[in-house]
């Protein structure tokens, strides 16, 4: 992909992300290209919104696979999938985000829906398996553990971008502190 291109959508998931009515006129200023390149990539913010879908499912899905492949410890591998989503950063909360919201369908005849299916299943799948050897609380259902999942890389990335907590202790406080919110002792 262009290193222009790369760098509008890039923005994009940014400003998306912190404003979902954001203009093209901001993507432009975060990108640092004026609207006239930006137009000349995209032509409106739906295309733009599109492509920012296919490197968010692209990045993530990715990020997501390998944590998974990285170990066959069920409980380090929950570990490794917090940890990717932080490392995913805003693409993770905008692609997140973006299917959570209400007119999403799951796997409705769409490649990107399907792929986040996937992902999203393996991940419940995870948690039941945990759940059943009595390493996570069965008092919360998978699904909650997911906004709990969801909710803490948000939150590390808010404190990233705040400052306010040493890089090096960020994914030490987000595993401490989502282990703890599941059960984990």
């Amino acid at each position: 992909m262009e290193v222009t291109k790369k760098r509008i959508i890039d923005a994009a998931i940014i400003v998306f992300n912190n404003d979902p009515s954001g203009t093209l006129d901001m993507v432009a200023d975060k990108a640092e290209v004026t609207p006239r390149t930006l137009y000349r990539y995209f032509k409106d913010r739906k295309i733009l919104l599109e492509a920012c879908r296919q490197e968010m499912a692209l990045t993530c899905k990715a990020a997501m696979n390998a944590a998974f492949e990285a170990s066959t410890v069920p409980l380090k591998q929950l570990e490794l999938t917090l940890y990717a989503g932080i490392d995913c950063g805003s693409k993770y909360a905008f692609f997140d985000k973006t299917y959570q919201r209400s007119d999403y369908q799951p796997s409705a005849g769409n490649e990107e829906n399907r792929e986040y299916d996937d992902i999203n299943s393996r991940w419940l799948a995870l948690i039941i398996a945990l759940q059943k050897q009595d390493i996570i609380t069965s008092e919360l259902t998978p699904e909650w553990i997911y906004e709990l999942f969801s909710g803490m890389i948000n939150t590390t990335l808010r404190s990233i971008s705040s400052g306010n907590v040493a890089p090096n202790n960020i994914k030490k406080f987000a595993w401490y502190s989502f282990s703890k919110s599941i059960g984990i002792s």
